[in-house]
């Protein structure tokens, strides 16, 4: 048996094993993609009324935030439309929203979008299981996007003609009308769709893997050198030293709002700005997060770091600079996953992709079923 003729069974037997879970993943994909636009649009927005007087301090918002979020890690997060409501962040999924002139909480409009969302990626990634069952769910799952890997690959290999001749291009490239029957259209279909959005599927399902599995995150980590050292703290003392200067003696804590009103004038470009809270009033440094993205462009995202006691600017550093390169590429491959880390049109390019996964599990699927299927059946009726 020739080695095409290998590679051919084994992307048949692959693509007929895991296709269903790739449809369903493709699915979900195409659903999620424009979801953090989606989010935003249906978040709650103040009414000319409730904007009136003078908006309260980023003191005044601290000191609410602590009564909400007790104890927890908090941030404050200003958006660049003045409609937008202040969030006070306590960590994944407990998010406040709070009106800037009156200190009111407000009720998210966004309640049901969030949870359709939720459903969808609860689908995508674990196959919507719960509790201990979430590990079967990710198993699968992850499988079933390290099949798609090699049914790319070996597709790539099958499609490669012998010689580039135009009667091929016009068979395996374009679109054809007026063909004889269902399966012609299915074979055109499934060359087609296969071959453009070969680039973007790449892209996502590796940088699926890379999330999937332990042991793809490892090999990002050994190819840019760094380990599990490396990324817990920097490898070179004098750098750790500069970039955490020696905390100043204890003192009045600094205005938060004069920190805030600095950082909107270093960038005019700014799209949100993230205070994180000191947990106490002897904390020496206050962090605040300038980004002039999306929020998944981790090259576009200002790292200030604030004395709390004079309100000085210690340091202003791209917050991909304070990782490891192997920690900034695992981020990059995170949001290549979604095409999120190059704005709405790489989202498009990623939601395309899906849709054209979906087409070529429907036209493998059903060229494999009149392949292995149908024979089998007239054989045994015959």
């Amino acid at each position: 048996m020739s080695i095409r003729r290998i590679v051919f069974w084994s992307h048949l037997v692959v693509g007929v094993t895991a296709g269903l879970i790739i449809a369903l993943l493709s699915i979900t994909g195409v659903l999620l993609t424009y979801e953090r636009q989606i989010l935003g649009m249906a978040e709650a927005r103040l009414s000319p009324a409730a904007m009136s007087g003078e908006a309260m301090t980023a003191d005044e918002l601290g000191r609410i935030a602590g009564e909400t979020a007790g104890q927890a890690s908090r941030s404050l997060i200003y958006h660049r439309d003045p409609a937008r409501p202040v969030e006070i962040n306590a960590g994944r999924g407990r998010t406040t929203l709070i009106n800037p002139y009156s200190g009111e909480t407000i009720e998210t409009a966004a309640g049901p979008a969030r949870d359709f969302f939720g459903a969808v990626t609860s689908l995508h990634r674990y196959l919507a299981m719960s509790g201990e069952s979430r590990a079967t769910g990710k198993a699968i799952t992850g499988a079933a996007n390290l099949a798609f890997l090699f049914i790319l690959v070996s597709g790539f290999y099958l499609w490669w003609p012998k010689a580039w001749r135009w009667s091929f291009v016009k068979l395996n490239l374009l679109f054809r009308g007026n063909l004889p029957n269902a399966k012609a259209r299915d074979y055109n279909w499934h060359h087609v769709f296969g071959i453009w959005a070969l680039v973007p599927l790449l892209a996502v399902v590796i940088s699926g893997v890379v999330i999937s599995y332990p042991w793809a995150a490892s090999l990002v980590e050994r190819t840019y050198g760094d380990g599990p050292a490396a990324l817990a703290a920097p490898t070179d003392s004098s750098d750790a030293a500069a970039a955490s200067p020696a905390p100043p003696a204890p003192g009045p804590a600094a205005s938060l709002q004069a920190m805030l009103d600095t950082a909107r004038e270093i960038d005019a470009n700014w799209r949100t700005i993230a205070i994180a809270l000191p947990a106490t009033p002897q904390a020496p440094l206050v962090e605040l997060t300038v980004d002039t993205g999306n929020g998944a462009q981790y090259d576009r995202k200002r790292l200030l770091t604030f004395d709390h006691h004079d309100g000085s600017l210690l340091t202003d550093v791209i917050a991909a600079q304070t990782q490891t390169p192997a920690r900034r590429a695992r981020i990059y491959l995170r949001f290549l996953h979604t095409g999120e880390v190059y704005g709405w049109w790489g989202q498009t390019l990623a939601g395309l992709g899906s849709l054209a996964a979906l087409f070529l599990a429907w036209t493998g699927l059903a060229l494999a079923w009149r392949r292995l299927v149908i024979p089998a059946w007239r054989r045994r009726t015959q």
